[in-house]
C-alpha cells in the first residue's frame, strides 16, 4: 500500500487527492495531512483519513491543532511550521507526495520530497517557475519520479512516448518532437477587451466557466499568468525551449495539451474537466485505474474551439515568456510579483489591469542573475516581493 503525504489537503486538488485516495483504500493510505491555516477543516480531514501526521504551516497555530485534534478523539501526531513540513515528506511517513501548496509557500517542502526519492506528484506549478534546475536537480540525485498533476503537463506526460517520461527532463528532439501545444481555456474574460476589465472584481476573476480552483490559482487563469507559468513549466519539465510551446486557446476544456511530432502526427489528452484524472493517473502510474470522473461525451460536447489568445488584452503571458527568455531568477521575480498583485486585487486595492502593469514594473527594475541556490532563489523572491509593494504604493514609479 502506498502512503501518501497530501500537502495543501484542505485546498481543491488536496480534495481531489483525497478522494481518489478515498475510492482505492486497499492501494493507497493518505498518511500524511497538511495545510496552511485552515484548523478546523484539518482537523475534520485527520478523523476522517486517520493520518499518522497533520502539519500547520502556521507555527502559531500549532497548540490549537493540537488541542482540536486531542477534543476529536485523533491520535494524529500534530506538527506546525516548514521545517516540520519539509521533515514529514523526508522521512519514512510516505513513499509518494501531494505537492499542492499554491505559491512560493510549497517551494522547501517539494525540494524536501524531491531529495528524498520520493514519487512527487507536482502541483504546485511555482516550485518549477522560480527553481526549476534545483528541483529537477534534486529529483536526479534522490532517485525519485516527478509526475506533473497541472491537467496540461500531465497530458503532456501522457502523450510522450513511456520511455521519455519517467524522472525528469526528456530531450524533445530525440523523442521526435516538434512541439507543445498548451491548451487555455481562455478563463472567465475570453472575448473581452481592455475597455470591459475597467471594473472587473475579484469575484467576477473567480468565476471561472470550467474548473472549481482555488482563488489566488482562478484570477491567474483570468489574467493568463497561470498559462504563462505553465509555458515556464513545461520548459523545465519537458526541456522544450519557448519556441517550441505554444499556447492555444480552448474553451470547452477537454483537450488538456497537445503534443506535436515531427511526422505530422500530433497526440492530445482528453478528457472532462476533472482533477482527479490527472491525480489517479500520477498516484497509479503506469497503472490506470478509477477515478470517480464521467466518461466523456464527445456527442453531446458537439465541437471543439481553437483561437489564439488575445495577448494584447492579456499581458501576462507575454511577460511570462519574456521573464523564461531572460533566464536566471527572472522567473522568480515574475511569480513573486504576480503574487503581490494578485493578493492586492483580492484584497480590492488593485485594479484587475494593473496586475501586469505591477509585474512588468518588477521585472523592469530587478536584473536577472544566475541562480546560486536555494538560499538565493528566497533572497530574490523577497527582494521581489519587497520591490512589487513599494512599486504599488508609489503608483509604480
Amino acid at each position: 500500500m502506498k502512503q501518501v503525504a497530501v500537502l495543501g489537503a484542505t485546498g481543491s486538488i488536496g480534495a481531489s487527492a483525497l478522494d481518489v485516495i478515498a475510492r482505492h483504500p486497499q492501494r493507497f493510505r493518505a498518511s500524511v495531512l497538511a495545510a496552511h491555516r485552515k484548523v478546523d477543516e484539518l482537523v475534520a480531514l485527520c478523523v476522517r483519513f486517520k493520518p499518522d501526521l497533520a502539519v500547520i504551516a502556521d507555527a502559531a497555530l500549532e497548540a490549537s491543532l493540537r488541542d482540536k485534534l486531542a477534543a476529536a478523539g485523533s491520535s494524529t501526531r500534530a506538527a506546525a511550521g516548514q521545517a516540520a513540513l519539509a521533515e514529514a515528506v523526508s522521512g519514512d511517513l510516505c513513499d509518494s507526495v501531494v505537492a499542492a501548496i499554491v505559491g512560493a509557500a510549497g517551494l522547501e517542502s517539494t525540494l524536501a520530497a524531491a531529495r528524498a526519492g520520493k514519487r512527487l506528484l507536482l502541483a504546485n506549478k511555482e516550485s518549477v517557475v522560480m527553481a526549476g534546475p534545483l528541483l529537477l536537480d534534486a529529483v536526479r540525485d534522490g532517485g525519485g519520479e516527478l509526475i506533473p498533476v497541472d491537467s496540461e503537463h500531465n497530458a503532456i506526460f501522457q502523450c510522450l512516448p513511456a520511455s521519455q517520461s519517467n524522472r525528469g527532463r526528456p530531450e524533445l528532439g530525440a523523442a521526435g518532437v516538434r512541439r507543445i501545444l498548451l491548451t487555455a481555456s481562455g478563463g472567465p474574460f475570453r472575448g473581452k477587451k481592455r475597455a470591459d476589465l475597467a471594473a472587473i472584481t475579484p469575484d467576477q476573476a473567480c468565476a471561472h466557466p470550467k474548473w472549481s480552483m482555488g482563488r489566488k490559482i482562478s484570477v491567474d487563469s483570468a489574467t493568463l499568468m497561470n498559462k504563462g507559468l505553465e509555458v515556464i513549466e513545461a520548459h523545465w519539465l519537458f526541456g522544450a525551449t519557448p519556441a517550441q510551446i505554444e499556447v492555444v486557446v480552448h474553451p470547452q476544456s477537454l483537450v488538456h495539451s497537445l503534443v506535436e511530432y515531427a511526422d505530422g502526427s500530433v497526440l492530445a489528452q482528453l478528457g472532462n474537466p476533472d482533477m482527479r484524472t490527472a491525480l489517479a493517473h500520477a498516484l497509479a502510474w503506469p497503472e490506470r485505474i478509477r477515478a470517480g470522473v464521467a466518461p466523456l461525451d464527445l456527442v453531446a460536447a458537439g465541437s471543439l474551439q481553437f483561437e489564439a489568445p488575445d495577448r494584447d488584452t492579456f499581458r501576462c503571458l507575454d511577460l511570462a515568456y519574456r521573464a523564461l527568455a531572460a533566464g536566471g531568477t527572472a522567473p522568480t521575480v515574475l511569480n513573486a510579483a504576480n503574487e503581490v498583485a494578485v493578493a492586492a486585487f483580492l484584497e480590492g486595492s488593485l485594479p484587475f489591469l494593473a496586475i501586469p502593469e505591477l509585474i512588468e514594473a518588477t521585472l523592469d527594475a530587478i536584473s536577472a542573475e544566475p541562480v546560486a541556490g536555494i538560499e538565493h532563489l528566497l533572497h530574490v523572491d523577497l527582494t521581489a516581493r519587497r520591490t512589487a509593494q513599494i512599486k504599488m504604493q508609489r503608483g509604480f514609479c
